[in-house]
């Protein structure tokens, strides 16, 4: 095929009157997919005690079923990216959700916890071949900025509204089902994801230039992975555990050699121009941020309903809704209507600002709270200053990208939503242990650890809420993008300058 043919090829393949004819069937596609990823990483942690208990796994290898998927995911996504540049976005976020579903039949018929370890890992390895298909493609098929914007809102709020269900959903399944459908149901989800997909997609012809940079791939994802895993075992073991120090000094070594290495090549995994642009690397920075506080509310309002207050996981599961409603609220029915009128910093400081006073509210957590006066309005907060904040955010890290760096910036948005999402996860988990060990110290008789409980997840909510305060004054400073104006385009780099690969 010679190249005018493939050029010919590409253009009827995005024919602009058939994508616009077929934009938000896509999107239903892309949505779908995207739920699935976040679906799992919600319910399978309901279904753990079951699942553990059937398979006899130890305490100590039980944590693996997490980080598995996590390690794989978070290590993989940038490469995921520059696959999906190479091959195709299409094609890619197809072949990335039939083999979800595929390992996901084999970890539902699992006869071992190494064979649902195995399969949790198969899950991040293709959760990170599709995830960065489906922001690229969503900002390729909106080019307007209102329809963008309500697109975006969408795809945000089945990021929270996935993780909401998945706790519904894990526990209803593992009360009146069995453990297994939690990765059963991934299989119809993907059966109705890879049709639309097919069927509604554009299928625009992928890069043969875009090099896969195997030593990008060996120090950027091992160095994600190393992070990924180290903040993991610091929530379960301390900060002081070998394996922690070990882990956290070699992602460090690994990604300095990255950043190093990608200011060299020529065809670089990550091109530095898209993370050093002060806005979008402001951008990416408030996602991890936002991520981190939004997950490690998400562990300490789950135990603090179940552990302190006796809720069972489906009255859990339920609790937490409210906090999924305002999320799509927040997304769909103000960031997409304003974020063509007005500059993403005035819709994000508002939401990070909102989810500050959420984090206020918990750090006056006691064992005896109430639900409506004290959790739910916290919930409610939090849920509308995220969904708030995300849609700008996500808008401002896509924005003024070379087509060709598609894949790889919505990778990096994935990105740091996982870095985020483990951190938080860790770091948060790590200071409330802490904390309940120094009260428990100092405090004695009935209900001592019940109080220290309570009160090492109010320390937990003072640092985060000091993250979202921080985070807010940053965007304030550092963010001044502007949606409405024409983006100038990038310089591409002086070939002379770079190294060959």
């Amino acid at each position: 095929m010679t190249k005018t043919d493939k050029a010919a090829r590409g253009a009827a393949a995005v024919d602009p009157a058939r994508l616009h004819a077929r934009r938000w069937w896509g999107l239903a596609a892309i949505a779908l997919s995207q739920l699935m990823i976040t679906l799992d990483t919600t319910i399978v942690t309901i279904a753990l005690p079951s699942a553990q208990q059937d398979l006899g796994m130890s305490d100590a290898n039980r944590q693996w079923v997490v980080t598995a998927y996590t390690l794989a995911f978070g290590g993989l996504l940038l490469l995921g990216g520059r696959i999906a540049d190479r091959m195709g976005r299409k094609r890619t976020l197809v072949a990335g959700v039939v083999g979800f579903a595929i390992v996901s039949g084999i970890g539902g018929m699992a006869q071992s916890g190494w064979m649902l370890i195995g399969a949790r890992a198969g899950q991040g390895v293709f959760a990170a071949l599709l995830a960065p298909s489906t922001l690229a493609l969503l900002v390729s098929m909106f080019p307007e900025q209102a329809e963008r914007a309500k697109a975006i809102g969408i795809y945000t709020a089945v990021l929270t509204a996935g993780g909401g269900l998945g706790l519904v959903g894990g526990g209803l399944i593992t009360s009146y089902l069995d453990w297994r459908w939690c990765m059963y149901v991934n299989i119809p989800i993907a059966v109705l994801a890879a049709f639309g997909a097919i069927s509604t997609l554009p299928d625009p012809p992928g890069r043969a230039d875009a090099k896969m940079d195997v030593f990008g791939a060996i120090t950027g994802c091992g160095g994600i992975a190393a992070l990924v895993y180290g903040f993991s075992e610091a929530g379960e073991r301390s900060w002081g555990a070998d394996r922690v120090a070990v882990s956290l000094s070699l992602a460090a070594v690994l990604l300095v050699v990255f950043v190093v290495l990608q200011s060299r090549l020529r065809s670089p995994l990550l091109p530095l121009r898209i993370v050093t642009d002060r806005n979008r690397g402001m951008a990416f920075g408030t996602v991890a941020l936002a991520t981190l506080g939004l997950f490690g509310v998400f562990l300490f309002l789950t135990y603090q309903l179940q552990t302190v207050m006796g809720y069972s996981a489906v009255k859990t599961g339920v609790a937490l809704l409210p906090l999924v409603a305002m999320n799509v609220t927040g997304a769909t029915q103000i960031s997409s209507r304003l974020l063509p009128k007005l500059p993403p910093r005035l819709l994000i400081v508002p939401g990070l600002l909102a989810a500050a006073a959420s984090l206020a509210i918990l750090t006056r957590l006691t064992p005896d709270s109430s639900f409506t006066a004290v959790i739910l309005p916290a919930e409610m907060l939090l849920g509308l200053g995220i969904g708030t904040l995300f849609v700008p955010t996500v808008a401002v890290a896509t924005s003024g990208v070379d087509p060709r760096d598609g894949g790889v910036a919505s990778a990096t948005v994935n990105t740091a939503q996982q870095v985020g999402a483990s951190i938080g996860t860790a770091l948060l988990n790590t200071i409330a242990a802490t904390s309940t060990a120094t009260y428990l110290a100092d405090h004695h008789g009935g209900g001592a650890l019940r109080d220290a409980t309570v009160h090492g997840y109010s320390v937990a909510a003072t640092w985060a809420l000091g993250i979202m305060l921080g985070t807010a004054l940053l965007v304030a400073v550092f963010i001044n993008a502007d949606p409405r104006k024409p983006v100038a385009k990038e310089a591409p780099a002086e070939p002379a300058a770079q190294a060959e690969q």
